[in-house]
């Protein structure tokens, strides 16, 4: 999609260098893409605590997955 916009021309030649990219429009992509990920990542983290039966459930996985690697074992160990 094309669109017209003011951009800080430092503040580009900024972005376009951390990028690597050599194309501004997919410096900009990709500088927009960086900040969308880490919002998601700081909202998921804001929620954290949020969920206990998930937590919970973890615990349990773990504890289950040990106990079926043991048994593995022990079917090996004859």
């Amino acid at each position: 999609m094309r669109t017209t916009i003011n951009i800080d021309e430092g503040l580009l030649e900024e972005v376009v260098c951390e990028t690597g990219e050599k194309d501004k429009g997919r410096a900009v992509n990709a500088a927009m893409t960086e900040f969308i990920r880490r919002r998601r990542i700081d909202r998921l983290l804001a929620s954290r605590g949020a969920f206990p039966d998930l937590i919970d459930r973890t615990d349990q996985w773990e504890e289950e997955e040990m106990r079926l690697e043991n048994e593995h074992k022990s079917d090996r160990t004859w």
